[in-house]
């Protein structure tokens, strides 16, 4: 996590004692362990794939994420830090040990943000996770619809790109919605390990460019299932937590911000130049002179 800061450019924030404080943020996906670099910011959790009253994460791949968001590197002595170290997490497990979920968990998870939302005081939703455009496209419609509602009513949603590319047209669902902001991975050519362009690629069929964002997605180091470990792991998945633990530190200075005031300022923000020539999205991800801009 020190490199992606790094990348981008996510330094003076902090040096101004911006963390993510207050700020709630909703995550969907395999569940949560309780490490140590969570502490007490774990606020609510609900399991709609086995309706267990205990928080777990018998996959691993929630905790990583949850990690890059706001894991505060008490287990690692400061070493390895999540972006919003003192954001809040609201859990909603909808994927199973395989990484596996069923259509009608996660539309009734994202019922309950509809309902649950403004009550909770939940300004973001990272949606780790995503559906090929092309299978069960009623199923996926529903989704969207909801993913939509959420951004109407005052939900940031923040959603990978997936890793289907390099083709183009291979943004997974909710990714190419219009309204959320998509985020792709940097360094996607850059990793030995994983395919080379593995990084979903717009347009989409309604000819929107996506990913509009990119951050550091390979090799990201975060919070593990075993004890208080961390592990490596690479994909959009984990480039999405960044941009969205970035947005945590925007919100508890300025609160009031919108959906679409927040992407607004990531496009402001964003360094096109780290990007190649062919590229039509805004940029990677550069965290102080997005603070700056408030």
């Amino acid at each position: 996590m020190f490199r992606v800061r790094k990348i981008v450019n996510a330094k003076r924030v902090y040096e101004k004692k911006i963390f993510g404080k207050d700020v709630n943020i909703a995550v969907l996906d395999t569940g949560i362990y309780k490490h140590p670099d969570f502490e007490n910011r774990i606020k609510y959790f609900k399991d709609y794939v086995s309706h267990k009253d205990k928080v777990y994460d018998d996959n691993g791949h929630g905790t990583h994420v949850a990690g890059i968001l706001a894991g505060n590197g008490f287990a690692s002595k400061g070493k390895i830090c999540g972006m919003a170290p003192m954001a809040s997490l609201y859990i909603l497990k909808i994927l199973d040990f395989n990484g596996d979920g069923d259509t009608r968990d996660v539309v009734a998870a994202l019922d309950w943000l509809i309902a649950n939302h403004e009550e909770k005081n939940i300004k973001l939703l990272n949606f780790s996770l995503g559906f090929l455009p092309n299978s069960k496209i009623y199923e996926h419609m529903v989704i969207i619809e909801r993913i939509n509602k959420l951004w109407d009513n005052g939900v940031a949603v923040i959603a990978s790109a997936g890793n289907n590319g390099p083709k183009k047209k291979t943004v997974t669902v909710p990714g190419n919605s219009r309204k959320v902001i998509t985020v792709g991975a940097l360094d996607d050519r850059n990793f030995n390990g994983a395919k080379s362009g593995y990084s979903g690629k717009g347009p989409t069929s309604e000819c929107v460019v996506k990913p509009e964002i990119f951050a550091p997605g390979s090799n990201v180091c975060s919070t593990d299932i075993n004890g208080g470990n961390y592990v490596f792991k690479t994909g959009t998945s984990m480039a999405t937590p960044v941009v969205c633990g970035a947005l945590a530190l925007v919100l508890e200075i300025a609160p009031e911000l919108k959906p679409w005031d927040l992407k607004m300022l990531l496009y402001e923000s964003a360094d096109s130049g780290r990007l190649s020539a062919d590229s039509l999205s805004w940029g990677c991800l550069n965290v102080d002179k997005m603070i700056e801009l408030l």
